[in-house]
């Protein structure tokens, strides 16, 4: 049992989800905790037979958000904390690592593989966040968003934690195990996320208001790549040209179109938001 790290799960409404993703932690880690924000759905109580924690969230329409609230709020976390969302699952060889790891300065990246169509991508796009961190170094900060319309609401949107001020110096990691990220298993409702995400990136890019990306590389990659014309069809490339997407076939192909997609409606709100301030 892992007794040196808690895992925070996010829900709301994630029934279809919650049991895979903590199937494998419940047997590994004694502290799980699910924040859940009112599903009416059968989230909580499949989440309880897990042996999880349940705290609810009701968001009052200000910072902190739902991932910054929990390290403040929740009575009795570890020191570190591991944020998994509901449509991840930990592999055996990352919680191996878990286990075997000497935790020391402020967090670590961990990467997700996307899987598509139950097909673990071995290729193509992957995504890297700073999940596991220490609440006392780290902090989700808040951004100027509140009043997007038809933004990210009570999460935090796609930025990364940053280390407190006192601990500017504290290194950063990365676990060369990886999660699964579970993508477009519901198309609907991978669009229906993404569009407001999609309206929430396009007015962050708008207003400058992404916070600085920990990792210095990171950070002017991402400030290259948001400069960058025709983002959306560089994106398609990235990720099945560049990073062998096209090796996982039609899953692979599937994943790089679905960023295009997303990157060329981040586009099309952004011109018309700012045609109508013109």
């Amino acid at each position: 049992m892992i007794s040196h790290i808690s895992v925070i799960v996010v829900t709301k409404n994630e029934e279809r989800r919650i049991g895979r993703c903590l199937k494998p932690l419940s047997t590994e880690f004694s502290d799980i905790r699910v924040v859940d924000s009112a599903s009416d759905d059968g989230t909580v109580r499949i989440a309880k037979g897990f042996g999880a924690q349940v705290s609810d969230f009701h968001w009052n329409g200000k910072y902190p958000k739902k991932y910054q609230w929990s390290l403040e709020y929740l009575d009795g976390l570890n020191d570190w904390v591991l944020f998994v969302d509901a449509d991840e699952i930990v592999t055996p060889e990352l919680i191996a690592e878990l286990d075997a790891l000497d935790l020391q300065g402020a967090g670590y990246y961990i990467t997700s593989r996307y899987s598509v169509n139950g097909q673990v991508l071995r290729h193509g796009l992957v995504n890297k966040k700073l999940c596991l961190l220490n609440r006392h170094k780290m902090i989700f900060p808040a951004v100027d968003d509140l009043d997007i319309t038809g933004g990210v609401g009570e999460i935090e949107g796609h930025y990364q934690p940053v280390r407190r001020n006192y601990f500017r110096q504290e290194k950063l990691g990365a676990l060369k195990s990886f999660m699964i990220h579970e993508a477009l298993e519901d198309e609907k409702d991978w669009v229906r996320k993404h569009e407001r995400y999609a309206h929430w990136e396009a007015e962050m890019d708008r207003r400058g208001a992404w916070p600085r990306d920990p990792s210095i590389v990171r950070h002017v990659m991402k400030s290259v790549f948001k400069a960058l014309p025709w983002r959306s069809g560089i994106a398609f490339l990235h990720s099945y040209v560049w990073k062998l997407g096209l090796l996982d076939g039609k899953a692979g192909f599937k994943l790089a179109r679905s960023r295009y997609l997303y990157y060329r409606r981040i586009a099309q709100i952004f011109s018309e938001t700012s045609t109508r301030l013109v």
